[in-house]
């Protein structure tokens, strides 16, 4: 018996709808994998990594250089699983920034600079940040800006590494340096020693020690958005920061 109009279109509907299904299906798995082992989005809150990075930057980084971690917990639930960790291409290298689990609560996520490995020895001497006795990199001092947020006058430095990387750091102008001696210490192997850009005003392993292996997330490598939250958000061309977007970050 042929079929009526009326019934080749609730087919074609049916077929519609299931295609339209399984695309969305598609799209959300596709959207899961690439979070779990490839990139993810994460925000800035706060102003540790100044001027590097600000408040209200948010950021792409990449997981899969340093081994994506398969989930640790059922999805939308706090209920653990096993995971393990995929082949990295390199662990994190000194002076790379670096989204980690913050160790005293691993709900969290933090971002730093990784400034020694395992097996490392870390010392603060005026200010000067010492890797196994050598200074982190040449110093080399760019300007002097003064913060509002901070209030304060800061010194920017460029740090010049070996390998002819380099990034900048900054110090408050009115504390004194040494009142920021640490160490020496030693980071156990399987750990990192992280530290924030605006070095006198971060929360970092001078407080709460190493990071493990496993705690390690990504490598921050993109700005795709910024906006400035102190600016209200009627005015939004001053609150979004143009310049700061598709920066790369060293």
């Amino acid at each position: 018996m042929a079929q009526s109009g009326q019934e080749k279109e609730e087919k074609t509907g049916g077929l519609q709808w299931r295609e339209h299904l399984i695309v969305i299906l598609l799209a959300v798995l596709t959207a899961m994998i690439l979070r779990t082992f490839i990139i993810q989005a994460y925000r800035i809150p706060t102003g540790s990594m100044k001027d590097t990075l600000l408040t209200g930057d948010f950021l792409l980084v990449n997981k899969f250089i340093y081994g994506a971690r398969t989930p640790d917990h059922i999805p939308f639930t706090n209920i653990p699983v096993p995971w393990l960790r995929l082949p990295a291409v390199h662990a994190p290298r000194n002076g790379e920034i670096v989204v980690f689990k913050y160790p005293p609560a691993p709900e969290l996520h933090y971002i730093k600079r990784c400034i020694a490995r395992g097996g490392q020895t870390v010392e603060i001497r005026n200010g000067i940040v010492l890797i196994d006795g050598e200074p982190e990199g040449e110093r080399q001092l760019l300007r002097k800006k003064y913060d509002p947020v901070e209030n304060a006058l800061f010194a920017y430095y460029l740090i010049l590494k070996k390998d002819g990387s380099s990034y900048v750091v900054r110090y408050n102008t009115a504390l004194d340096s040494s009142r920021t001696d640490y160490g020496p210490v030693r980071v156990p192997f399987g750990s990192y020693f992280m530290l924030g850009d605006n070095r006198d005003n971060s929360l970092d392993s001078r407080n709460w020690g190493f990071v493990p292996d496993e705690n390690i997330t990504g490598k921050a490598v993109l700005v795709y958005w910024s906006w400035d939250p102190r600016v209200p958000w009627m005015d939004v061309p001053d609150k979004v920061r143009w310049r700061r977007i598709g920066r790369l970050l060293h």
